[in-house]
């Protein structure tokens, strides 16, 4: 389903703290120098409308989360909200996640990373852009420190099942552990808002933790 066109952020709000362009990041990225206290990152590969930046950074402040958003709407929006509620340990990012992950970052910066609900692109031709392949967790393992977390959620069986055997082909995760979902106390107490519509609409979500193991990851950053 086509998503909507987003809402526009209050134009009163400054976004400057909070929205960064790929194109003016460092290459490499350092990732904690995005933030104005050292602490442990997490990243969000595709963050939409900003749910689980907003509700993380406020739940674990001894954190610093930032997301990659390719849609420049999103990222503005999500900017906005991150802005509003003053999440000095959130950054939404504008720009291609699979370019950060996998050139720019450097190795074992992240303390965990999070990929929900991404694009199952349904035609069989179309399989090759799914950002849970195996090339791309060989680089989420490398970034990822020993003992980080691979948070994986859908409502996509196929595709959950296709990202388990990628993850395991790379030889750097333990095996999939289910997350359990909590009963929402609130209209918006879900990992963010495509979770929302899914468990509203009765259908199932598929999720996994993955900890990286030990190992070194066979794949050196890829630089232009």
């Amino acid at each position: 389903m086509p998503r909507r066109p987003p809402r526009k952020p209050d134009p009163a709000l400054d976004l400057s703290a909070h929205l960064l362009q790929l194109d003016g990041l460092a290459d490499p990225c350092d990732p904690a120098r995005l933030f104005p206290v050292t602490a442990p990152v997490e990243l969000e590969v595709g963050s939409g409308k900003g749910l689980f930046l907003a509700t993380a950074s406020a739940a674990r402040p001894d954190h610093n989360f930032l997301g990659v958003e390719l849609a420049g709407g999103y990222a503005r929006l999500c900017a906005g909200r991150l802005a509003a509620s003053r999440a000095a340990n959130a950054r939404i990012v504008h720009g291609d996640a699979t370019r950060f992950v996998r050139g720019m970052l450097p190795d074992a910066c992240l303390a965990a990373v999070h990929v929900y609900f991404p694009d199952p692109w349904w035609k069989a031709r179309h399989r090759k852009r799914r950002v849970l392949s195996e090339p791309f967790l060989l680089h989420v393992g490398r970034v990822l420190a020993a003992h980080g977390t691979l948070h994986v959620w859908t409502d996509v069986e196929e595709y959950f099942g296709a990202a388990m055997d990628a993850a395991a082909a790379t030889g750097l995760f333990a095996a999939p552990l289910t997350e359990q979902a909590g009963t929402p106390t609130h209209d918006l107490d879900y990992r963010t808002h495509f979770e929302r519509r899914t468990r509203l609409a009765g259908q199932p979500v598929w999720r996994a933790a993955l900890a990286r193991g030990a190992m070194n990851a066979p794949v050196p950053r890829e630089q232009a």
